[in-house]
């Protein structure tokens, strides 16, 4: 889609979909509405719906780094411990290592 040729309030229609869609467990959505929609909030020129689309862009980023930090975290968390947590790591993997821990 070319936002060059979206009207403005269709603009900001479709970053507030996209920041409640990230609501839903689908935080990409989140760093998608951040990337997509920031030359619009932040380098053009003022327009009227320019102050709201700010506001979903910033909790958009916030949300988005706050799922990414978490999501590292327990990455991290559950590699370092997967073998101290024997029967319960087992249960709740997708793909069970082999070989010796």
């Amino acid at each position: 889609m070319n936002l060059d040729k979206v009207p403005d309030v269709d603009k900001l229609e479709l970053c507030r979909k996209y920041y409640i869609g990230g609501f839903f467990l689908l935080p990409f959505l989140w760093f998608i509405n951040f990337i997509w929609f920031f030359k619009e909030a932040f380098i053009r020129p003022p327009f009227e719906e320019q102050k709201q689309m700010k506001k979903y862009l910033i909790k958009s980023c916030i949300g988005s780094v706050i799922w990414t930090a978490a999501l590292v975290a327990w990455i991290t968390l559950f590699q370092l411990n997967r073998a101290r947590w024997g029967a319960t790591s087992d249960a709740i993997s997708f793909i069970i290592p082999q070989g010796i821990p």
